[in-house]
């Protein structure tokens, strides 16, 4: 004892030495078994992650490859569709009836029968037979997607333009179609269905004149939907009522306009306000929207978003709504009139028996005038240089002959021409977007080459392609020998699929007859296409202009 007491006296830090040694065995021994616990926990950290990151990719491989993605409607390049023993009315819509994206085919024909797919009759409307038919094919294939017996004899057909209501229930609503029968009877379509939806009916005698097209306004009834607007010339004047579009029911009264009763017209978008436009070959009248409103509604409209423009209605008569414009004119004659879009505002477009005169509507000056007459269309817009609008005239220059002109809307200059045999009822010319912000521009006709301008008493209908980027340059895309009632071109998928549509059959003078209904697409006939030489140019070789011109891309304009 005395001897331990003795060494620790001795060396009095050896027994601190050997407790710290003591100390650190034990710290030493819990930071081991602190560190194993770490290191179980980390593993399972990391069995987790590589656990989670591999559901993840098992999750992506069964949405990329094992479950399909819906599939997208593949439209056929060429589709028919026949009748027989029918005659179709001179009309074609373009609108996507099944909601697939892509746009589809409506248009009218009266038979007493239906296609074989839907074997529907007119004692399926309540009609007597014949009566007429409103059929929707589809885009992609042709396929009828509904046909519904509407009236007895169609008058007018718009499609597309607003959206309509049930008459039962007053709350539903869907895109819809108009029907205007020769009784002036007024039929809503279900776009979607065929289904009708209300009709309504007037009595004006036989004595009248529909004038077309309809015109949607704004929402005067404040249902929540916009409205309808008809005018109709009868006795010598022209008489108008609105309808709801939601229940079909009328608006106030028959409103009465002091307009001669052979007036057509046209509605023009200023800032402040609609306007509609009537004339006849000696007057030209001008009516806001809130006139006709005020004139057919007693109680206050809710139209302070449509005041008058204070410029305009300082050169209306107010007594007979007048427009100061013929003053203007070199010739007093009317013989067309339309809207053309400006920068900042419309402006109108008058054509009488020497020239077509652009007035601009901000201060009714003339803008330019051109010499051309006999329009054998209406004027048509297009692109000929990038996001620069022009006109498209065609007029008569002789017996069985037209010419064709591309016009710069804000000077008036002739950038293209083209000279052609033509028939009588030739379809009138067609543009589609293209993808450098022009048009490319179609057009029915006969085009005699240099040297060998034999004219034929009834010219062939050929069907041309013209794209600003090759002036010098027309393609032949197709022959026809049958009757054209209708035609038409659009994109039938957004930015792409660019097809023409033609209607054939006999006219209503003729009596029923086949009926054939077509859709091309428009790079088929390109890559079989005649190229036609306007005037020859270096190094120019026919399959390259082609292979170009099929390459072409289209793009739809918002």
């Amino acid at each position: 004892m005395d001897n331990k007491d003795s060494e620790a006296e001795i060396h009095p830090l050896k027994t601190e030495d050997v407790k710290a040694q003591e100390n650190h065995e034990h710290f030493v021994e819990r930071r081991i078994v602190k560190s194993s616990g770490l290191s179980r926990l980390s593993r399972w950290r990391t069995a987790a992650f590589f656990i989670s990151l591999f559901l993840c990719l098992i999750i992506v491989f069964a949405f990329s490859f094992i479950i399909p993605c819906p599939e997208r409607p593949v439209s056929e390049r060429t589709w028919f569709q026949y009748y027989n023993n029918a005659v179709p009315y001179p009309f074609l819509a373009i609108e996507d009836v099944n909601e697939d994206r892509v746009q589809d085919v409506l248009f009218a024909f009266q038979s007493s029968n239906g296609s074989n797919s839907f074997n529907m009759s007119c004692q399926d409307g309540g009609l007597p037979s014949p009566c007429a038919f409103v059929s929707a094919v589809s885009g992609t294939n042709g396929s009828v997607l509904w046909e519904s017996p509407a009236a007895q004899d169609v008058q007018w057909l718009q499609c597309g333009v607003l959206l309509l209501g049930t008459a039962t229930t007053g709350t539903a609503v869907t895109p819809g179609c108009f029907v205007v029968e020769k009784s002036l009877s007024l039929t809503a379509l279900d776009l979607r269905t065929g289904q009708v939806l209300w009709r309504r009916s007037h009595d004006f005698g036989a004595n009248y004149t529909l004038l077309t097209p309809l015109s949607v306004v704004p929402d005067l009834d404040e249902d929540g939907i916009q409205d309808l607007i008809m005018f109709i010339a009868t006795e010598g004047q022209v008489k108008f009522f609105i309808h709801s579009a939601k229940t079909g029911q009328r608006i106030g009264s028959t409103g009465t306009l002091s307009v001669d009763g052979n007036a057509r017209y046209v509605t023009l978008d200023l800032r402040s306000s609609s306007y509609f436009l009537f004339y006849t070959e000696k007057s030209l009248y001008a009516y806001s929207l809130k006139d006709l409103g005020s004139a057919v509604v007693e109680t206050e409209m809710n139209l302070s978003d449509f005041q008058p423009d204070s410029h305009w209605e300082k050169h209306i008569d107010d007594a007979t709504h007048r427009l100061e414009l013929l003053s203007l004119l070199r010739f007093g004659d009317i013989h067309y009139l339309a809207r053309v879009p400006g920068h900042s505002r419309d402006h109108i477009l008058v054509v009488n028996s020497e020239m077509a005169t652009l007035i601009n509507t901000k201060d009714l000056h003339t803008m330019w005038t051109l010499n051309v007459s006999h329009l054998l269309s209406d004027p048509l817009l297009g692109y000929y240089k990038p996001d620069d609008h022009g006109i498209i005239l065609e007029s008569e220059i002789g017996p069985n002959r037209k010419q064709i002109l591309i016009v710069q809307s804000e000077s008036g200059a002739v950038q293209w021409e083209l000279k052609l045999n033509s028939r009588a009822g030739s379809p009138g010319p067609a543009t589609l977007p293209t993808a450098d912000h022009r048009s490319a521009f179609l057009m029915w006709g006969d085009y005699q080459e240099l040297g060998n301008e034999t004219r034929h008493t009834a010219p062939l209908q050929k069907l041309y392609l013209f794209h600003p980027s090759y002036t010098h340059v027309l393609l032949e895309l197709r022959n026809s020998t049958d009757q054209i009632v209708a035609f038409t071109a659009a994109l039938f998928e957004r930015s792409r699929h660019a097809c023409y549509v033609l209607l054939r059959g006999p006219q209503p003078s003729e009596g029923p007859g086949p009926v054939s209904l077509m859709k091309r697409k428009l790079k088929e006939d390109i890559s079989v296409s005649k190229v036609i030489w306007l005037r020859h140019m270096a190094g120019d070789d026919e399959q390259h202009i082609r292979d170009r011109l099929h390459r072409m891309r289209f793009q739809s304009r918002d």
